[in-house]
């Protein structure tokens, strides 16, 4: 009875159209049936294609196979994508096989990404985001360093990656060798330091604004009013803690080890990297 009583006091504010006819009782009965069935509804958790996930696999090991001096780890995303973390000796040959092999043709690079976690030996990780509009399939490549260790620059095997890598060198300090042009790309010029590192403060080291008795943009010393407030709390964002190892679920594939085969150093690509990577 309450749940009729609802539906009409919503029906009271539909309009009419020409005849007579009300046009809202359609949506109404939608209403209805929203109400009843929200309650059923499973999480949004992206299904797993199995068919999609055992060719992947498979490629993934095919790329082991191929270069297993290089290849370290290979794994499968929730998302099902595949990555595949080779040595930093290795970036060149790699994406040289991914780009020109035959079952492969990842002939466009869509994105060089980076991240910082200073606890590690080599706290700098490189992504390169591979796509093949050949085979409709996406690849990542991940790749580690420090502060101190170049990384051979791709800038010969895809033209895409000069503003790529020099956008990875402005932010984070990743020096790329043989690089044609390694400059800051987005920072100002004379900017002291690389903002996307996880030691550089927040407010950067100098503050920036416009001078009306010069008429131009000045540098001056950064002035706080107020110390940097700490807040160790729990964050209230994460309301469904239970789906969250299966939504980050990463599954590695096993790879045979070969006679000359690069190992990864102990704090990269192990299974407690994240310590959400599941063997299967």
């Amino acid at each position: 009875m309450a749940s009729f009583a609802h539906i009409v006091k919503h029906c009271s504010r539909f309009s009419f159209n020409a005849k007579g006819s009300c046009c809202g009782l359609l949506r109404a009965h939608r209403y209805l049936g929203t109400a009843e069935t929200s309650s059923e509804r499973k999480a949004p958790i992206r299904p797993q294609n199995v068919e999609l996930r055992k060719q992947l696999t498979e490629f993934g090991k095919y790329v082991g196979e191929c270069l297993p001096k290089y290849v370290q780890q290979i794994q499968l995303t929730h998302g099902d994508e595949l990555e595949v973390m080779v040595a930093p000796q290795g970036i060149l040959p790699v994406l040289y096989f991914l780009k020109n092999h035959t079952n492969a043709q990842f002939t466009n690079i869509s994105d060089i990404a980076g991240m910082d976690v200073p606890t590690r030996k080599y706290r700098f990780e490189v992504i390169y985001n591979l796509l093949s509009l050949r085979y409709n399939a996406r690849i990542r490549v991940k790749t580690y360093t420090d502060e101190l260790t170049p990384i051979d620059s791709s800038c010969e095997i895809f033209k895409g990656s000069n503003w790529y890598e020099r956008e990875v060198w402005d932010l984070y300090g990743v020096y790329f060798a043989n690089h044609p042009d390694l400059r800051r790309i987005l920072t100002d010029y004379g900017f002291e330091g690389h903002p996307f590192r996880r030691d550089f403060p927040l407010t950067g080291y100098v503050e920036c604004r416009y001078d009306d008795e010069l008429n131009r943009v000045v540098y001056e010393p950064l002035e706080l009013a107020q110390e940097f407030r700490k807040f160790d709390l729990q964050t209230p964002w994460e309301v469904f803690p239970a789906h969250r190892a299966e939504a980050f679920e990463v599954e590695n594939i096993s790879l045979s080890k070969g006679q000359n085969t690069i190992d990864a150093p102990k704090d990269k690509y192990s299974v407690d990297k994240f310590k959400l990577n599941i063997n299967k």
